[in-house]
């Protein structure tokens, strides 16, 4: 399965490695990733791949990490995403 990951915060040290090392431990492979910083804000948008039966248990351990680091993390099926997308 396919997910879409965001991540917005204000920027500091280890955000990238936090989130990324969580996604190491979930056994997902991150397919593409984009990072933007402005003015102090941090947002990165990644599409992952992970072979997780359980979408709900890997949504609540990025959010966790989320909260550990001081970020917002938001974790979507990437199917749903583009159906709730399309034109």
């Amino acid at each position: 399965m396919h997910a879409l990951v965001t991540v917005v915060g204000t920027d500091k040290i280890g955000i990238v490695a936090g989130v990324t090392e969580t996604l190491a431990q979930l056994e997902a492979n991150i397919l593409e990733i984009s990072q933007t910083l402005m003015s102090g804000a941090f947002t990165m948008m990644m599409v992952v791949e992970t072979k997780s039966e359980d979408f709900s248990a890997f949504q609540a351990e990025l959010i966790k990490k989320g909260e550990q680091l001081g970020v917002n993390i938001h974790v979507q099926n990437e199917a749903i995403f583009n159906a709730m997308h399309k034109l």
